[in-house]
């Protein structure tokens, strides 16, 4: 794998994401929508809020409502088509990837031009003083941007895994890639499995279902095991984040009638999906090892958690535990309900309110969930290093019957501190203000 060696600055947070929930949102007609995982009691209790600003055109054809904070506003602040990656440029123009088209936008005032094209499926951006990163599907390009504009483009890192690799015959899942720029100026880089449980993806050069490192002219695995860190974020104490698009259709894992079953009961509520902090070497799991929101496994009507969650092992792959011993992984620090298809993360501070400074995660909703787990933006507190539990801070894109108008991919605070939200469902980006 060839790679090109450059001086890195000291960069700041960011973000990425890629997920396996990229299909058409599900028609279920089944009555109940789940929540999503978490809740505080801490937070007030949300609000429908009218959707300002729909321009006419569909979904905004028809009037439109979220549950949001009491006092905040949504307002349609760009129509963008295919929106799903989010970036704040120095000069203060919000950056979107668009995969599908192609390109990055930059937009001011909500106003979008091209500002690269060409690409091959461009998502995770990331910028380190002046220097833009932008993730392909199988490599990172870095641009010098200057008067919102690009120039100089790089390829820092290539031989990234696609559905063009040899050795994968046109087979792979998870082709979107994500980039964060770490406190020494490092690149860290989500690369996807190529299937549900494709254990191959462990012993791949480079290794896949990973996020990988990149520093000092050198590229190496960082965690494994990382299905789809979809979610890709330094946090502002430095710390490595991810949100996981974790596996599905696992057998039921315990002993008894039901051990190796794949019954929707189980399914639709495990594995987890992980929210974890990283470091050198952490391994995830996958696929030999699943998270477990059970507080009393094997217990049908069990309560659910997911904070400090230990892993069982997957009864497809690793039934006697050979393959790797569950019980040696870190609990995850925080999860959400199984099939949320978190995409963007990123940080916030000072939200008003009873929130203040956390995370921000793009929860894409369940492709394949009975009934599906609907789409929000959710809200993790963070303190001291640590992130609390799941807080959904905005809904309403799913209605009762499971049909959808939107799905949330990624939301970013702005400089004017107002919340900045990707949407590439409605083709839109929503600015949310805090009362």
């Amino acid at each position: 794998m060839k790679t090109i060696v450059r001086a890195l600055t000291a960069g700041g947070l960011l973000l990425g994401a890629a997920a396996c929930s990229t299909d058409a949102p599900a028609q279920s007609a089944r009555q109940t929508v789940p929540p999503s995982s978490g809740s505080s009691a801490q937070a007030p209790a949300l609000v429908a809020t009218e959707v300002r600003d729909g321009n006419g055109e569909a979904p905004f054809d028809r009037a439109r409502q979220v549950q949001a904070p009491p006092g905040w506003t949504v307002g349609v602040w760009a129509r963008v088509p295919g929106a799903r990656l989010l970036a704040w440029a120095p000069d203060g123009k919000l950056l979107v990837s668009r995969p599908e088209s192609g390109d990055v936008l930059a937009l001011t005032d909500g106003k979008p031009e091209t500002l690269v094209g060409g690409l091959d499926q461009p998502h995770g951006l990331a910028f380190d003083g002046d220097t833009l990163y932008v993730a392909e599907s199988d490599q990172v390009d870095a641009f010098a941007y200057a008067g919102g504009k690009v120039s100089g483009k790089r390829v820092v890192v290539d031989g990234l895994p696609d559905d063009k690799s040899a050795d994968l015959g046109g087979k792979y899942a998870h082709a979107l890639k994500s980039v964060a720029v770490g406190e020494d100026g490092s690149l860290y880089i989500s690369v996807g499995s190529t299937g549900n449980i494709s254990a191959e993806d462990r012993d791949a050069n480079p290794e896949r279902a990973t996020v990988l490192r990149f520093a000092d002219g050198k590229l190496g695995t960082f965690a494994r095991g990382v299905r789809n860190g979809t979610g890709l974020a330094v946090a502002p104490d430095g710390g490595v984040w991810t949100a996981v698009n974790n596996r599905d259709n696992i057998p039921y894992p315990h002993e008894g009638d039901r051990q190796g079953e794949v019954e929707t009961s189980y399914v639709n509520d495990h594995p987890l999906e992980p929210l974890a902090k990283l470091t050198q070497g952490r391994d995830l799991g996958w696929p030999y090892c699943n998270p477990d929101p059970d507080l009393k496994p094997g217990d049908e009507d069990s309560p659910l958690s997911y904070t400090d969650r230990p892993f069982v092992r997957d009864f497809d792959t690793n039934r006697d535990g050979t393959k790797l011993d569950c019980a040696t992984l870190p609990p995850v620090e925080q999860g959400m309900g199984a099939h949320s298809a978190p995409l963007g993360l990123s940080f916030a501070s000072r939200l008003p309110g009873a929130y203040g400074d956390g995370a921000l995660v793009g929860v894409h909703g369940s492709w394949n969930r009975k009934p599906p787990r609907p789409p929000e933006v959710s809200f993790f507190a963070y303190d001291d290093g640590a992130l609390g539990p799941q807080q959904t801070l905005l809904t309403g894109f799913q209605l009762e019957n499971g049909s959808r108008w939107g799905r949330p991919v990624m939301a970013v605070q702005g400089p004017d501190q107002a919340l900045y939200v990707s949407d590439d469902y409605a083709g839109a980006i929503y600015r949310v203000t805090p009362s």
